[in-house]
């Protein structure tokens, strides 16, 4: 397996991102939001790569096709939304226990409530599983764009865990917790895919704030730096007006100052998970 994590400056995948982002203006969030007549609709996809994102000599196939699924059910959720349906796509080197890996992508369909309504299936020299999802939200999506200086910031539980476990335990999609923070005036939020440290500057970034940590919760076991730059927690980070959130633990506050990024009044490290090509 490749190396996944590093310090220092974010370059390399978040420029080519920021790139893509000026050739496709609708591009930003954790879902596209499409507003057809009956009502918003997220759409998103993402791909879990054998030696990439799962290290096929530490976890099962069923593992990895529950992953491939939940990675795209946290990014409904970080818009406050929930799953519709799921397609599908696995490219797959002979002799792959496909019906393992479907096993998986199953248990969690059935979890989240999205049954898979299509995909394609293709021979190839690595295992690639793609989902795309389909959901919808009960009112006006969250998106990365809304925090504002002086709203406090909250995460919906401990982080690190991830990474402490060397990124084997089966992640979660917060779809309740971010359901219940849109409901109560969430204004920004994304999941915390790579890291807190890289996945908050993303928001305050799309936001056009800064942003001061007081704290941040570790999971049992885990430590600071996998906590800020371990990635795949999937917990959600939102913003709001409300001190007194009763989704989550509140972390810190939205400043006006763009370039401000402090835990504890020092500068939060540069962590987390970047591609590189």
């Amino acid at each position: 397996m490749g190396a996944r994590y590093r310090s220092g400056k974010l370059t390399n995948e978040f420029a080519l991102i920021g790139r893509l982002r000026e050739r496709f203006a609708d591009i930003g969030d954790d879902a596209a939001v499409v507003e057809p007549p009956e009502g918003p609709l997220l759409l998103a996809a993402d791909s879990v790569v054998g030696g990439v994102h799962a290290d096929l000599s530490k976890v099962g196939l069923d593992d990895v096709g529950w992953k491939a699924v939940v990675v795209n059910v946290s990014d409904i959720a970080a818009m406050g939304g929930r799953p519709l349906y799921l397609l599908v796509t696995v490219a797959a080197p002979a002799g792959t226990d496909l019906e393992r890996l479907f096993d998986g992508i199953a248990e969690a369909a059935h979890a989240y409530v999205c049954p898979v309504v299509g995909g394609d299936l293709s021979r190839a020299d690595c295992l690639v599983v793609t989902v795309a999802v389909a959901g919808t939200v009960d009112g006006t999506p969250v998106l990365r764009s809304g925090a504002r200086p002086g709203e406090w910031i909250y995460v919906t539980g401990p982080l690190g865990a991830a990474a402490a476990s060397g990124w084997t335990r089966r992640p979660l999609a917060r779809v309740a917790e971010g359901v219940d923070a849109r409901a109560a005036g969430a204004t920004a939020m994304i999941d915390v895919s790579d890291g807190l440290a890289a996945d908050l500057t993303h928001l305050a970034d799309a936001s056009g704030v800064g942003f001061a940590l007081d704290e941040v919760p570790v999971a049992p076991g885990a430590t600071v730096d996998q906590a800020l730059g371990g990635g795949e927690d999937y917990e959600l980070v939102f913003t709001t007006p409300v001190a007194g959130s009763a989704v989550g633990f509140r972390i810190g506050r939205c400043t006006d100052d763009p370039a401000e990024r402090t835990l504890e009044g020092r500068p939060l490290p540069a962590l987390g998970w970047e591609h590189s090509w």
